[in-house]
């Protein structure tokens, strides 16, 4: 079983032989740190006069993770920098952000680790990484479940494809159980708080800011069967903005200045959490208390010291990619430079140090 503290060390290997197992919890934290400077106000930026006027409909979560940056960089006027209007659209899941890119309906799409099966099986490509999530979990009423163990023949609702399925597989086979042993009911995470809440399922694979929802009503009997953190010793979760390859293939100028305004826009994140959750209270109509809570949810810092550093960047969609042929969910290995767009990320990385 390899170590990503050696991959950290010589971060041009190719993690061969991950096995799922074995990676060391700090490598996957952690990156090279390039010192980014501290990005200015917008009022201070170059002007968005100095590029071809672009309009790009971005698909994104309700949840601080997912639209965190997305916003961040529209408040900050990181995309009037680079000639960018941001049309952003609201979904439940990676999987439908995808499928919404499919149809022409979405141009970009902001996905968690779930959805990357799709990115490795063809359908997107990943052109800029966002950050490594720690917003998933599996939780349950301990009065009606204790154990993970006693999820054997119980309701559970779980949203497929997404990266919170992922954490219920992991729980599952921790307990010596697999998906077979439970009764998943497939459900939009909006939801599963109230179906938990009320006794129509007996545990919900979720993720915050539903979790924080959920243990305000549950109190006591809140139980938190496993999380991201809990298994970040086996694989990265990585999340990403996303395109279909074609549009990759025609727009990777456009790509690398949506880049450079995301990568002012986790800087910003990085530096003002609360402030950032208070704006997507606001935007997301979420209480502010439950997305000031949900602030523990990111690697944010991580997300600034990878940028420029694609070769770690690499590492976590190799350790991603192993997790899924583990559980069967992808049948090959596919080289991860077939899908992480390292070029327009490097490209997107200049621009937002001009």
């Amino acid at each position: 079983m390899s170590n990503l503290n050696e991959f950290m060390l010589s971060r041009r290997s190719v993690l061969a032989g991950l096995g799922g197992v074995g990676l060391a919890a700090a490598g996957l934290a952690g990156c090279s740190g390039n010192e980014t400077p501290a990005q200015g106000s917008a009022g201070s930026a170059a002007s968005g006069g100095d590029y071809e006027p672009v309009t790009l409909r971005v698909a994104y979560m309700p949840n601080l993770g997912s639209a965190s940056s997305l916003f961040t960089a529209i408040d900050q006027g990181y995309f009037d920098e680079y000639g960018i209007t941001v049309e952003p659209a609201q979904f439940q899941g990676g999987p439908a952000e995808i499928t919404a890119m499919q149809s022409g309906d979405i141009d970009i799409a902001q996905i968690g680790h779930g959805a990357h099966s799709l990115c490795i099986g063809g359908d997107a490509v990943v052109f800029a990484f966002d950050q490594l999530s720690q917003a998933d979990a599996v939780v349950c009423d301990k009065s009606k479940v204790a154990s993970a163990e006693e999820l054997a023949g119980k309701t559970v609702g779980v949203s497929s494809g997404t990266s919170s399925e992922i954490i219920l597989q992991f729980v599952l086979r921790d307990a010596g159980l697999t998906m077979d042993d439970i009764n998943p009911i497939e459900m939009d995470v909006s939801g599963m708080t109230t179906a938990l809440l009320s006794g129509q399922i007996d545990a919900a694979a979720t993720w915050s800011p539903n979790t924080v929802t959920i243990e305000e009503q549950l109190g006591d009997n809140y139980l938190v069967l496993g999380t991201n953190t809990d298994y970040s010793d086996e694989v990265a979760f990585p999340s990403s903005f996303v395109c279909l390859p074609d549009y990759a293939e025609e727009n990777a100028e456009v790509l690398a200045r949506f880049g450079a305004a995301i990568d002012k826009a986790q800087q910003y994140r990085a530096e003002n959490i609360e402030e950032v959750a208070k704006l997507l209270s606001s935007e997301l109509d979420v209480p502010e208390e439950t997305m000031v809570a949900a602030t523990g949810e990111g690697d944010w810092q991580g997300a600034v010291d990878c940028q420029g550093d694609t070769d770690t960047i690499l590492g976590y969609y190799t350790a991603q990619q192993q997790v899924f042929l583990d559980n069967g969910t992808v049948e090959a290995e596919v080289p991860v430079e077939d899908y992480v767009k390292t070029d327009i990320m490097e490209e997107a990385y200049t621009l937002s140090q001009e």
